[in-house]
């Protein structure tokens, strides 16, 4: 599908704008066929940096100590310092509560035997363990990557959905976004597109419109 075509089926999608209380997202529903995805093997499991953002924000905590925890303290939204982590560790409704409110974790590179120990019961089935950094390094780059990536991630049943953007972001942006996302699912299936049974576009209370 062509970019302009693409972006008429955005423009379908998001149709005219209704007044909410909160900002729709749009989101790509994927249905995939002819692959075993019962076998682990065959499961995607990528991360994919939108061209264009994400359209809201993204929250990100960031694991650290020192210098670096200063650095963090201006870019991500939640600092946990190494003398913090046994008292996170020990409440396990606020452990829990981090690993869902943050989409995203960073940490100084040393700790994360600790953090696997101490956090990866909460962390590590959400798929969402820390990406290391050098110690004393600055993590505001790592993090403002981060707020752009989404997860395209199946399990074990052929429909998945994937997070595009916002409703209020021109056609064109939410339309280079989805094409970022096609062009890498493509790469990751053994057959490419011929892999996939269909591709829906929808808001999050609007009616579902087929791309493919």
């Amino acid at each position: 599908m062509d970019e302009s075509d693409l972006k008429e089926k955005v423009i379908e999608a998001i149709g005219t704008p209704k007044e909410r209380k909160f900002l729709e997202s749009v989101e790509l529903a994927i249905n995939l066929k002819d692959i075993n995805l019962t076998d682990p093997k065959n499961r995607i499991n990528e991360e994919v940096t939108l061209p264009h953002g994400r359209g809201r924000a993204v929250k990100i905590a960031a694991i650290c100590s020192g210098e670096m925890a200063l650095k963090a303290k201006k870019s991500a939204d939640l600092v946990v310092q190494v003398e913090e982590l046994e008292d996170l560790a020990g409440d396990k409704i606020a452990a829990k509560r981090v690993a869902r409110d943050h989409e995203f974790f960073i940490a100084e590179a040393p700790l994360m035997p600790v953090i696997g120990k101490r956090l990866g019961v909460f962390l590590g089935p959400r798929g969402k363990m820390p990406r290391p950094l050098p110690p004393g390094s600055d993590p505001t780059p790592m993090i403002e990557n981060l707020r752009r990536v989404v997860r395209v991630r199946t399990k074990d049943r052929p429909t998945f959905h994937v997070p595009v953007g916002t409703r209020d972001m021109p056609p064109e942006q939410l339309a280079g976004n989805i094409n970022a996302v096609l062009k890498r699912l493509e790469t990751k299936l053994e057959r490419g597109m011929l892999n996939v049974r269909s591709i829906y576009i929808k808001t999050t209370m609007g009616p579902a419109v087929r791309l493919i």
